[in-house]
């Protein structure tokens, strides 16, 4: 375990901003919006942004702020935040990113979750927050074999967890991709779990939603609507899921291309009124994208929905005691109800969020904070 700060070479910059001034652009079709994919007009004012305003430095330095550290773990360098909570008795709590993002999606919730004093909580809901970033993703290594599918990122994150830190209880939090990796901890882990909290069923759950028994009229209504969804809106999971890195040598070569695929997702599955940065700043959107393309990580991103597919763990039928909680956030993809979710969860705790979508951690910190915190403070007592 070796302290770690963010320092992308100068080079790398120059790079971009000699790309980013000589993107070859598209042409538009009138009143498009965002129906053919990512806006074009949309695209141009945020790569302008991107080229001319946009200070890589000022955010590299806002993230050094975070304690970091890297771990050899299966011979896998493994980049995470470690920040020690301020409270009596803190909880260690980790979060777990999905796709398209990376540590930073949990940045937002770290001074919430570690000083809740200082940000209109009581200090004895205090957490110790662990942030990784996955295997292939941001600042951790690339894997180099087959074979990391969720189950063993979960595998990974556990040993970071119980070896590398030495937490014999702790509890999972996570989203997207890290919805099903924190279910997958709880199918294999669970002795040291207090409990996971989760703001998604996993996909792998959905897919054969429809051949399960004695559907209740809402899990039919969940069903119609996710086909709907997966006709209109999964075409990236077909790529990404069968030919990744065919999709990844564009995406690695253009930052226009990169920021077009990733921010197509921001603008489709997040919370907002049409106008995207009411949700998100420029600043946020693009250091989200900046991760992917100073570690080249695109590439080896995708691959997790390749090997997805072909994971034996997420064909099985599951279902873990491990206490869970749902904050479900309505303009998420496809949100799942209660009854769904007990099929596959021990759920303690069920929350309907007023507000906020798939990037909850980045959109409503507040809310899912506030969930967290309620949610595992009746855990607490196994850890007094």
């Amino acid at each position: 375990m070796q302290p770690f700060k963010i320092n992308v070479p100068q080079p790398v910059l120059d790079d971009l901003h000699y790309r980013l001034a000589h993107t070859r652009w598209l042409d538009q079709l009138e009143d498009a919006y965002w129906d053919y994919g990512t806006n074009c007009e949309y695209l141009q004012q945020l790569a302008a942004y991107w080229q001319n305003s946009y200070d890589w430095r000022t955010q590299e330095a806002k993230l050094n702020e975070f304690a970091q550290f890297t771990a050899d773990i299966d011979e896998l360098g493994l980049h995470f935040i470690h920040i020690e909570g301020k409270g009596p008795n803190p909880v260690p709590l980790m979060l777990v990113h999905g796709w398209p993002d990376s540590f930073f999606r949990m940045v937002k919730l770290i001074p919430l979750l570690t000083d809740p004093a200082a940000h209109g909580g009581r200090a004895e809901d205090a957490f110790t927050v662990i942030v990784p970033d996955l295997p292939g993703y941001g600042f951790s290594e690339r894997p180099t074999e087959k074979g990391y599918d969720p189950k063993r990122m979960a595998d990974v994150l556990a040993k970071l967890m119980t070896k590398t830190l030495g937490y014999k209880k702790y509890v999972a939090h996570g989203g997207d991709w890290g919805s099903s990796i924190v279910e997958q901890l709880a199918l294999n882990h669970a002795d040291n779990l207090l409990g996971i909290h989760l703001t998604d069923v996993p996909a792998s759950h959905a897919k054969t939603a429809d051949k399960l028994p004695d559907l209740s009229m809402a899990e039919k209504a969940f069903v119609v609507k996710n086909k709907a969804w997966q006709e209109k809106e999964a075409g990236y999971q077909k790529i990404q899921g069968t030919k990744p890195e065919t999709l990844a040598y564009g995406l690695n070569d253009s930052p226009v291309g990169l920021l077009g695929w990733i921010i197509e997702k921001f603008h489709a599955w997040s919370d907002h009124d049409g106008n995207i940065e009411h949700t998100f700043t420029k600043d946020d959107l693009l250091t989200n994208v900046m991760i992917y393309w100073v570690t080249q990580t695109i590439g080896s991103s995708v691959r997790l929905y390749y090997e997805a597919m072909h994971s034996p763990a997420l064909a099985a039928p599951t279902h873990t005691k491990v206490p869970t909680g749902f904050a479900i956030f309505p303009e998420d993809i496809t949100p799942a109800p209660r009854e769904f979710a007990e099929r596959f969860f021990n759920v303690q705790r069920w929350t309907e969020m007023p507000r906020g979508g798939h990037f909850a951690a980045l959109e409503e910190p507040g809310l899912l904070v506030a969930d967290l915190r309620e949610f595992v403070w009746p855990l607490r007592e196994e850890t007094r």
